[in-house]
């Protein structure tokens, strides 16, 4: 789901796990309508969430809450810019949270930070999508229990490509020369967001590579990369690019107030889309980079994860199983009723009404198809040093051997002190 639509922050910032547990000092409360239930057993439970843009999300979660019988379940609604810094600082403190959201982080493992759910999901392990059970497994141990998948795409205005006479990109270079043919003096042809973190991955993705392979190595570094940063820097100068937009990608606007004909943003802003531009709209994958490539669909998501390190493991680990694995309706309603995500079960996704036809249909067959999903092993540390390369390449024109070579020299080093 997107992040808060009147914030200044990345949205991008929270599909990403932040670097270990450095973060230091004590959460205030947060807000008034602490979302008690008031039918528990007595036991009292804290759960974290990060403030969701769509209307009704923080209602939804509350409600759910209270309808728990096993436990008084009070919902923290972190509002800000900086939902990572408050989670990590609270969970070095007494006011840490029994369970919260996050996204899967190899840090949080190997520090004991969250507790091993292997025996909730195994018995409905075969329910879930697959690469979600794998993003989340460490030596045969699940930590976390996925909650939505959020698959990212470009939304097109379908009569501007019509009127310029394009059809959907399916390279780099076509998207390049599309932005151009559609740039006027009142629109801009592309936007990527505006500091170009969220196309990262999805340019890896498309040049045929990976972040880490599956023994946790360097996977990026390839010549289509290459390739790909060396075509971003000429669509980043050649003036057809939105900079600066009012709001970062996750926010439809962009798109829907004319600003641009191209945007990346995720499914989660579909209705919004819709709302706005009726049939007027088309989505497709992040197109392929090289001969090498093929077209790609980032998915971020989140999961929930229960604090290894609470005095109620037990009645929390009850709370996730009851809400995350057993409510198979307030699972679709969290997925499907406020903006659209993929449910994780897929049960629950085969039998979703809403992602049956139309333009989510075609969200979850390009899902399905072209969809990739985050290495585990994959930290904010290495994430940063590969947003140095797109600063350095595609922003200042370096060269993108040189900035990959240090690039690798972070990464590796992030690698040794995580796997030896």
């Amino acid at each position: 789901m997107s992040a808060m639509s009147n914030s200044n922050w990345s949205r991008r910032s929270l599909f990403r796990a932040a670097a270990g547990m450095a973060a230091a000092g004590t959460l205030a409360a947060c807000g008034g309508n602490n979302g008690r239930g008031g039918s528990g057993s007595g036991t009292g439970l804290t759960q974290y969430f990060h403030a969701y843009g769509e209307a009704g999300t923080e209602q939804a979660i509350k409600k759910y809450a209270k309808a728990y019988q096993g436990a008084d379940v009070t919902t923290q609604w972190i509002t800000g810019s900086n939902f990572e810094s408050k989670l990590f600082a609270s969970l070095l403190t007494d006011q840490a949270p029994d369970l919260f959201e996050f996204h899967p982080q190899i840090q949080l493992i190997k520090s004991g930070q969250v507790a091993d759910l292997t025996d909730l999901v195994t018995p409905v392990k075969d329910d879930f999508n697959q690469a979600d059970i794998a993003s989340h497994t460490v030596d045969g141990k699940i930590y976390g229990v996925r909650m939505i998948d959020d698959p990212q795409f470009f939304f097109y205005r379908r009569s501007m490509l019509e009127k310029a006479g394009i059809q959907p990109p399916q390279t780099l270079e076509e998207l390049m020369e599309a932005a151009d043919k559609l740039t006027t003096s009142k629109v801009k042809g592309l936007f990527l967001g505006n500091d170009l973190h969220a196309v990262i991955q999805p340019l890896i993705y498309a040049a045929g590579a990976d972040t880490l392979n599956d023994k946790n190595e360097i996977a990026y570094h390839t010549d289509g990369v290459v390739q790909g940063l060396k075509t971003l820097r000429k669509i980043f100068t050649s003036g057809n690019l939105l900079l600066d937009a009012p709001a970062d990608f996750w926010d439809p606007s962009a798109l829907n107030q004319g600003l641009c004909a191209i945007q990346w943003c995720g499914m989660w802003a579909m209705p919004q889309f819709q709302q706005a531009l009726g049939d007027d709209l088309g989505i497709m994958p992040f197109p392929k980079v090289s001969d090498a490539g093929k077209p790609a669909v980032y998915n971020g998501g989140w999961s929930m994860f229960v604090n290894a390190k609470s005095k109620n493991v037990d009645a929390a680990k009850e709370y996730v199983k009851w809400l995350w694995i057993d409510q198979k309706q307030y699972q679709e309603d969290w997925a499907l009723s406020y903006g659209f995500h993929i449910p994780p079960r897929t049960s629950i996704a085969q039998s979703a009404e809403k992602l049956k036809s139309g333009l989510p249909a075609e969200g979850v067959r390009l899902f399905n198809e072209f969809g990739h999903f985050d290495r585990i092993g994959w930290t904010q540390a290495m994430i940063t040093a590969t947003e140095d390369v797109f600063a350095n390449c595609v922003r200042k024109g370096g060269d993108p051997e040189a900035e990959l070579d240090k690039c690798d020299a972070k990464v590796d080093a992030e690698l040794k002190k995580l796997f030896g």
